[in-house]
């Protein structure tokens, strides 16, 4: 009868220590890090969905600003975490497909280091010139652009970023020679635009809109795939001039590498909810952002086409960091 006993309790304490064990995810605080300073997209969209994640999951979700270096310090911060789905990025194109190629030394792998959990948005940036350059169509650019080589500029918020990038495509796409001047910042090329100091920015569309509406430059078009829904009227690069092109940032939700399956399905699932969450979409849509929630293996495949797609663009444009 002892023996029995014994065994009986042998038994409830396993279960109560494997119960403890494999407690349902989450069962403390998610870590959100924001890979750049406030104010940026990713930070606007990180506290954007932190407070409706808490509420959907019943655990803090505490974000977290880790700038420097691109994104690349916050991001390795996540690839090098305890492989358990606790910390979490509020990734973007920069530091997810576009570092590996334009940096020496980038110290992760986006697709080995890091799960994908899910899209979250593109916002596109706007093509924009100084009221005196003649041109008032995508192809009226390319066309000057040709006829005056490296005589027209683009300014951008520095080497590397999305404007930057999107400029270089669009020479390498349209054969076109403008030469890209990097400013300190977004808010310092606006002001360059509208100054006349550079001809051409392709930056986004938060910043540039209250100036298009004022009528200090005039945009052309968007680097989106489709038109924007904030500023419908303005066509897509593709669709006037350049089929094929589309530039700019996009924005997604990532995990440490390794992490166990139930915590990335948790993460897909809460964050495609919040994503859904009219409240959310009316905030973050208004502002520009295109939202695509979407499953990890659509990220994980939008994930490898960037990576590809960039390392041939800084290629063929030779473009390096400074």
């Amino acid at each position: 009868m002892i023996r029995i006993v014994l065994t009986v309790l042998t038994v409830c304490e396993l279960c109560v220590a494997g119960a403890s064990v494999a407690q349902t995810y989450p069962s403390r605080p998610v870590q959100f890090v924001v890979p750049y300073p406030p104010g940026g997209g990713n930070d606007i969209f990180a506290r954007a969905l932190a407070q409706p994640l808490n509420e959907s999951i019943g655990q803090p979700v505490i974000v977290e600003n880790r700038p420097g270096a691109g994104g690349t310090i916050g991001t390795a911060a996540v690839a090098k975490a305890a492989p358990d789905g606790y910390m979490v990025l509020m990734g973007s194109s920069g530091a997810l497909a576009v570092a590996p190629s334009l940096m020496s030394r980038v110290p992760y792998d986006p697709l080995r280091d890091l799960a994908p959990v899910t899209m979250v948005a593109t916002v596109p940036n706007i093509l924009a010139v100084h009221p005196s350059i003649p041109a008032r169509s995508v192809k009226e650019l390319i066309a000057l652009a040709k006829a005056r080589p490296s005589e027209l500029t683009f300014g951008s918020s520095g080497t590397g970023g999305s404007g930057h990038l999107a400029g270089e495509m669009f020479n390498v796409m349209a054969g076109t020679k403008m030469v890209h001047v990097p400013y300190r910042g977004t808010g310092l090329s606006v002001v360059g635009l509208m100054t006349g100091d550079i001809s051409v920015t392709f930056e986004n569309m938060m910043t540039l809109l209250p100036h298009v509406k004022a009528g200090r430059i005039r945009a052309l078009a968007v680097t989106s795939v489709q038109r924007s829904t904030v500023v419908p009227e303005l066509p897509t690069i593709a669709e006037s001039g350049l089929p094929g092109y589309t530039a700019g940032p996009w924005f997604a939700i990532v995990t440490t590498g390794g992490a166990p399956q139930e915590a990335v399905s948790v993460l897909n699932r809460e964050f495609v909810k919040v994503l859904r969450r009219p409240d959310v979409v009316k905030r973050l849509s208004g502002r520009g952002a295109n939202l695509l929630p979407g499953t990890p293996e659509d990220l994980a495949k939008h994930l490898r086409a960037e990576i590809d797609r960039w390392a041939k663009v800084i290629r063929e444009a030779k473009i390096k960091a400074n």
